[in-house]
């Protein structure tokens, strides 16, 4: 049998590497990511107290541009223009996404906050597909969040709601413009941009609201927060980007789905929260769907990949 009439499902050549295996290591940035980002939430929350949702979110990016800046030490006059309008407008969708998710976990257990904006990805996961049959699986993972979260039984609270709805937005966008500035930017650069567009942003939404209070920069304050912008958003922000530069936005999407999972898990191992077995069941679903998600998630050989 020649070449040319090798059936699809004949054996790759050798050397060929699969979509599995392509994916796996974007897969598994993608789950370290969601690790630090749960850790990270919750060193958020105490701070609540002493400083609002919005002043949190500010001091928080605020220290994780300095570092980031500092590190990469980005020189925009020689980047393309493109690359910094995306920049930008990744600035934007960061600080709704973390502005809006703060308050919204300020008014509703964090369970449903984050079945609520799961429906961000999803719609990225649903809009990115090229077949039909990979709907499936941002449906089986809607499902699987639903078992796991069980936001039927919070008590309804409109302002929290439409603030997760906001967070929910500001993730979906968060995906689709994380991959456009990996593409368009080198190395790590765009994290560097993006993240002082987010802290600008919030900065003006803190000065709108009254301005910063003394008692916001006392060292506790200022160590909790740079501790939590090393875990939230420095590490999964870099990490995303890694794995966006090797999926589909679609792909990881769905992979998102994981993030209630790991909460269950980190709230099993931390908080000694045991899951019941409707919980449980949500875990399988969303593993089973990100996986099968992953599968064919890898960006094509000729996608760029920048340094």
């Amino acid at each position: 049998m020649t070449a040319a009439m090798t059936p699809p499902d004949a054996t790759p050549p050798p050397g060929a590497v699969s979509p599995v295996r392509a994916a796996a290591p974007a897969m598994a940035a993608t789950v370290c990511a969601m690790v630090s980002v749960q850790t990270g939430a919750s060193l958020a929350v105490p701070l609540f107290g002493t400083v609002s949702p919005a002043g949190t979110a500010w001091l928080r990016l605020s220290c994780a541009a300095v570092i980031l800046l500092l590190w990469t030490r980005p020189r925009p006059g020689r980047l393309p223009r493109s690359g910094l309008g995306a920049a930008a407008a990744l600035g934007g969708a960061s600080a709704v996404m973390t502005l809006c998710s703060f308050q919204a976990i300020d008014r509703l257990p964090l369970g449903t906050v984050s079945a609520v904006e799961f429906t961000g990805p999803l719609l990225v996961a649903v809009v990115g597909s090229r077949r039909r049959a990979d709907l499936v699986w941002p449906l089986l993972a809607l499902a699987g969040v639903l078992l796991l979260t069980r936001p039927w039984e919070a008590s309804a609270d409109w302002a929290g709601i439409g603030y997760a709805l906001g967070a929910a937005a500001g993730l979906g966008g968060y995906i689709v413009l994380t991959q456009r500035v990996g593409d368009r930017l080198p190395g790590r650069q765009g994290v560097a941009l993006s993240t002082a567009a987010a802290a600008v942003t919030t900065g003006l939404v803190v000065a709108v609201g009254g301005g910063a209070e003394a008692d916001w920069f006392g060292p506790h304050v200022l160590a909790v927060s740079a501790l939590a912008a090393v875990l939230l958003p420095i590490v999964p922000h870099l990490l995303e980007l890694f794995a966006l530069r090797r999926l589909t936005a679609g792909a990881f999407g769905t992979l998102m789905s994981l993030e209630p999972a790991v909460a269950t898990g980190i709230g099993f191992l931390v908080l000694a929260q045991t899951p019941d077995a409707r919980q449980l069941a949500g875990v399988v679903l969303v593993c089973v769907a990100g996986t099968a998600a992953c599968r064919g998630g890898a960006r094509g050989a000729g996608a760029p990949v920048p340094g």
